[in-house]
């Protein structure tokens, strides 16, 4: 029996940091070597030009983010791809923009959160979820990993599936939203707003070198309390801590919360230190060369290639489109 098409990706949005490996990057590794799914992971750069990157910024983030893939354990397990390399995925979008009710795109969440943070509005972020849509139903997906911040995404998708299917006749699956685990990672200097690139001194980028990671962790917020512990509530700053601890260390914040119950911050800090740069001194020793990147992203393009000629021809076929 086949196994069930799993389908994900993230966008090339810049210098990826801890948070990005540990909510994203690890949790598609664990999937990859779960042997449960037919994986399909894809860099959305098209998704990332919503942001207007520089030409310049646009192809170094891409680029970094195929290393980025490799070195977090991502391998020919899966398909990996980049998704402007297969320009099926804008045909079908834009089918699905022609079956997608305005009412429909103007209720997302994350459209409003974006522009309300002053994102300049464009059409490409606002039809954002139909050609998301397209990334996911383009392969006949079973399965998708979601966050929190995705699951109405997820829903517009079934939705679209569920309108083509019944317009034009039976042609895509509704797939399933697979809630893993995906910690929400702090920043370092404010714990109640997520680490982002756009506040670096609060963010580890997975490129920090061990002197940064030590400034960064030393001065890291936590409170007056000065003992451990896990309470994202009441202490956001050391719960945060504890949390990264825990991931990196695979393990959980309540074993860290027993394992320092009678140590300080300056002992707990020390130790999360160590950890962190003997992780993420790993995660670079393991970046592979550019001719075996190039080598195994042009085998996955090839591969999916067919696949979206074959799904595209049969929609354009279903709508009336020679």
């Amino acid at each position: 029996m086949p196994k069930p098409v799993l389908v994900s990706g993230i966008q090339p949005s810049g210098t990826l940091h801890i948070g990005n490996y540990l909510g994203a990057l690890k949790n598609f590794v664990e999937l990859q070597n779960s042997g449960k799914y037919n994986c399909f992971f894809f860099i959305a750069d098209l998704h990332s030009l919503t942001e207007r990157p520089s030409p310049a910024e646009q192809k170094k983030n891409t680029e970094e983010l195929m290393v980025n893939f490799l070195a977090a354990g991502l391998s020919t397990k899966s398909t990996l791809f980049v998704q402007s390399q297969i320009p099926e995925h804008t045909i079908l979008g834009w089918i699905f923009n022609t079956i997608t009710p305005m009412g429909e795109l103007e209720r997302m969440t994350q459209y409003k959160d974006k522009t309300a943070r002053g994102i300049s509005q464009n059409a490409g972020l606002f039809t954002y979820p139909t050609l998301m849509a397209a990334d996911i139903l383009m392969y006949k997906a079973k399965v998708v990993p979601v966050g929190d911040d995705q699951d109405q995404h997820l829903e517009l998708t079934r939705t679209l599936a569920r309108s083509f299917n019944k317009k034009f006749g039976k042609t895509f699956f509704e797939p399933k939203a697979l809630h893993t685990r995906t910690p929400r990672i702090m920043s370092l200097k404010n714990p109640e707003q997520k680490m982002s690139k756009s506040s670096p001194n609060g963010c580890l980028f997975l490129t920090d070198s061990p002197t940064t990671i030590t400034e960064k962790i030393k001065s890291a917020v936590t409170d007056s309390e000065a003992t451990i512990n896990y309470d994202p509530q009441k202490r956001p700053g050391i719960s945060n801590l504890v949390q990264i601890f825990a991931e990196l260390d695979e393990t959980t914040p309540e074993t860290i919360v027993k394992k320092y119950k009678n140590k300080g911050y300056a002992d707990f800090k020390a130790d999360l230190t160590k950890l962190t740069v003997e992780k993420l001194s790993s995660f670079r020793k393991k970046q592979a060369s550019k001719t075996q990147i190039v080598k195994i992203f042009t085998s996955g393009n090839k591969k999916v290639q067919k696949i979206a000629k074959e799904t595209t021809e049969e929609a354009k076929q279903k709508v009336g489109l020679l």
